[in-house]
């Protein structure tokens, strides 16, 4: 295989029992030191109402991201369009590119990311878009990046979008199954596997579908179907520092998605404590998202990830990594880096 480029998806944990706002700022650190470190690409996902991240609004943390380094692309990972006018979202991030030209990503996806109380609020004063919106949506959006020019009997054929005179950014669909493959092929858009979302494998035909149905959208486009893999992934010194530094993040999910209580991120050991006090079935859950990230030593998660990007034939992989310690965080980035590049 090909060299891997790595990259990073990065939801602004809140790390060392600090404030969101000094959850942004570390961001902005560890995105400088990802620059550093040649990570290829920095996105920045988006949730709301929701303690432990503080990434709501990724266009402006891109903003800065960008402004902060010099090389590594910059995105969103990703815009959750259902919340958005296109039309919006594509001067947004033309006005990005047009700061920052040839680095900019804009990835979309169709989950709310966060609770149904949010999504009510972020409509507000209408009602929240259904799940049937999301094609027309990205339809839309797809043109107004591409400056297409709609038919004239179309709402916005007499529409521009601006910025104009610049480069477009790229175009991403995110997805954790094979949900999205259809729009992202049919469009000819880039693909986003997630697969630090949920625990149940997924299958190499999810890739292989994506490509042979993809059809590029422009001239200058990808012809081959660009894709990607996302995985959760934590590196140290040893497998069971690893492991005890996935416990925060594990923990968290065992309530955000059985029992729907989104807190902070605890320090490791009280999480370890808090879950024998769980259920079984609870426990059972504990384990099993755990063992769904990768941990272990730098060379031990080299050869996961590398496993990871032969089954599925892909060239890139975005890492994700919370725990409670900026620190450990920003030094497992460093670890794997340094395990890529040895």
């Amino acid at each position: 295989m090909a060299n891997i480029n790595l990259s990073i998806v990065d939801q602004s944990p809140v790390h060392d029992g600090k404030n969101q706002a000094d959850a942004l700022n570390d961001s902005i650190k560890l995105a400088k030191l990802a620059d550093e470190l040649n990570y290829h690409r920095y996105w920045i996902a988006e949730h709301h109402s929701t303690p432990a991240y503080a990434s709501s609004a990724p266009e402006i943390v891109i903003g800065q991201i960008a402004a902060n380094t010099k090389q590594i692309k910059v995105g969103s990972g990703g815009v959750m369009l259902s919340h958005y006018s296109p039309y919006k979202v594509a001067e947004v991030f033309k006005t990005l590119e047009a700061f920052h030209p040839g680095r900019i990503d804009l990835g979309v996806g169709r989950a709310p990311g966060g609770s149904e109380a949010s999504s009510i609020a972020l409509a507000y004063p209408h009602n929240p878009l259904a799940s049937d919106h999301y094609p027309r949506q990205l339809e839309a959006l797809t043109a107004f990046i591409d400056d297409y020019q709609f038919a004239n009997q179309h709402p916005f054929s007499d529409l521009t979008t601006t910025p104009m005179g610049g480069s477009s950014p790229a175009l991403w669909t995110l997805g954790s199954s094979d949900g999205s493959i259809d729009l992202a092929a049919s469009m000819g858009l880039g693909f986003v596997l997630a697969l630090f979302i949920g625990t149940h494998e997924r299958s190499a035909d999810i890739i292989k579908r994506y490509r042979k149905l993809y059809r590029p959208r422009t001239e200058s486009a990808s012809q081959s179907g660009p894709a990607i893999i996302a995985s959760a992934a934590i590196a140290a010194e040893t497998k069971e520092e690893a492991e005890l530094l996935a416990a925060s993040h594990t923990y968290w999910k065992v309530l955000a998605f059985r029992h729907g209580i989104r807190e902070e991120v605890k320090p490791p050991e009280t999480c370890l404590d808090l879950m024998k006090k769980l259920s079984p079935s609870d426990q059972a859950y504990f384990h099993e998202t755990r063992d769904s990230i990768i941990t272990g030593t730098p060379s031990e998660c080299r050869a996961k990830l590398e496993e990871q990007a032969n089954y599925y034939d892909v060239d890139e992989v975005m890492v994700v990594a919370v725990t409670h310690s900026f620190e450990k965080r920003c030094d497992s980035y460093r670890k794997l880096a340094q395990a890529f590049n040895s």
